[in-house]
């Protein structure tokens, strides 16, 4: 059994514990069910430098990024950086994260938020939009066209927007569909945690341009950026990178004013 999927069977018992603890009407209590989102693909196609910085405390196949930030220093950092949007991992038994981060950050900062999440069941996008999220991941390697329709048609219906993650052709092929808002290749091979820019270059030209394309991981210089813009892209997430500094917010100031 591969990495994702002891991340996949502990998350499906973490939504059941989770659900019996608060009920889907506590959620829908929430001040953020009624605030109106911030679009990340419209901040992506205005922006030249296309930055989604990532709030990021430990990975699977890094252990401890860094743990030295609060949650606010990281996102307003990242914010006064000129980010397109933030990404906050939310999953706790293997990055470290908790929804109480993207609560911190809706408090702190007003550009798009995404909730970096595995998600498998809607009451995951409930508690993303009831913590202040504008967007949620989905990811294609968990999930099957019918369950990508259903929970994209369910995070629309929220007024949230969609971030779909894809790595292989096969993928992309069963995921795109129009309630998706933006297509993400992980540079990352989620099961192997191999990394390689190609990922991105090759299934480039796959991918539709009714969809904003986003590059995902493995992504730490300028050059890389530049190499990957020609196929298209418009966004490009970074959390390692930035993380693992001294100040995360001052090195992503320095990334996007070199890309501007």
């Amino acid at each position: 059994m591969n990495i994702l999927d002891r991340i996949i069977i502990d998350k499906k018992k973490e939504v059941i514990l989770k659900k019996s603890i608060i009920p889907v009407s506590q959620l829908e209590t929430s001040v953020f069910f009624e605030k109106k989102t911030i679009s990340l693909s419209q901040n992506l196609k205005n922006s030249n430098s296309g930055i989604i910085a990532e709030h990021k405390r430990r990975s699977p196949s890094k252990a401890e990024i860094n743990y030295s930030f609060t949650v606010e220093e990281v996102v307003k950092g990242y914010e006064s950086a000129g980010a397109c949007g933030i990404s906050v991992l939310t999953d706790g038994k293997y990055f470290g994260g908790s929804l109480d981060d993207l609560l911190l950050a809706r408090a702190s900062v007003n550009i798009p938020l995404l909730r970096k999440e595995f998600i498998v069941d809607e009451y995951q996008i409930l508690e993303a939009k009831a913590h202040g999220s504008d967007l949620i991941l989905l990811i294609a390697a968990v999930l099957t066209r019918k369950e990508i329709k259903s929970l994209s048609e369910f995070a629309k219906s929220l007024g949230l927007e969609v971030l779909l993650e894809v790595h292989n052709q096969e993928e992309l092929e069963k995921s795109i569909m129009p309630t998706l808002d933006m297509i993400g290749v992980n540079n990352r091979n989620l099961k192997t945690f191999e990394v390689s820019l190609d990922f991105s270059k090759e299934l480039a030209n796959q991918i539709p341009n009714d969809f904003v394309k986003v590059s995902e991981s493995g992504i730490s210089s300028i050059e890389a950026i530049n190499e990957l813009k020609p196929y298209g892209y418009k966004g490009f997430l970074i959390g390692e990178n930035f993380m693992k500094t001294d100040n995360a917010g001052k090195a992503a100031t320095e990334f996007i004013k070199q890309l501007k």
